[in-house]
């Protein structure tokens, strides 16, 4: 039987959040270079936001010890509004590895529970199948075209200035792969990125 592996992160929920990224699953412990979201250092997410935010892909690498500016990924993304989670709270690694195809997922995330606790947030981006498929089969919100949005409602208790309990209106975005497997070179993996938060208004 394979062993069940159970989320060992804590969201990250910035109470004043419009935007909520939400991966699959973090790769295994021992590719983790840091205690947070995209651990892999060979992951290119933190280099995609540092070209997004401050015009640099280095600025958020610390290539002396191999891993992130941990403090400084937090502080911009309470900067800017940007919420961080994934869509499986439990999975079985069927082969071993990181690749989401691997996954079986044993545990959904509550997403209205995250929601609920970001009451600014009306933009949800997702970046591979496996992240889409709790959103697709939950919600029936079908997958985006990259770089753009399809919207669902989704029903959650937050209060947003007079609205009160209710449904919400959410889109869902699309954007590449952070995994530097993906075919895709990094400026243009960024382009979409940088036109999705300013499409959003975290830039």
């Amino acid at each position: 039987m394979i062993p069940i592996e159970h989320h060992q992160l804590q969201p990250f929920l910035p109470p004043d959040a419009r935007l909520l990224m939400l991966g699959s699953f973090p790769p295994p412990k021992k590719r983790w270079s840091m205690e947070f979201f995209y651990p892999n250092r060979t992951n290119q997410m933190w280099e995609i936001f540092g070209l997004v935010f401050l015009g640099d892909s280095q600025r958020l690498v610390d290539a002396a010890n191999k891993t992130f500016r941990l403090e400084d990924i937090k502080a911009l993304l309470e900067e800017h509004g940007i919420a961080i989670y994934d869509t499986a709270s439990s999975v079985r690694r069927l082969s071993g590895n990181a690749s989401d195809k691997d996954l079986e997922i044993v545990e959904k995330t509550d997403i209205p529970s995250l929601l609920e606790q970001i009451p600014h947030c009306h933009d949800i981006v997702c970046t591979g199948q496996k992240s889409f498929s709790v959103l697709t089969e939950d919600y029936g919100v079908p997958v985006p075209a990259m770089g753009t949005f399809n919207e669902f409602f989704i029903n959650c208790s937050a209060k947003l200035g007079d609205l009160s309990e209710g449904l919400r209106s959410v889109k869902l975005w699309r954007m590449p792969s952070s995994s530097r497997a993906y075919p895709m070179k990094l400026e243009e993996k960024t382009t979409y990125y940088r036109k999705m938060m300013k499409t959003i208004g975290v830039i």
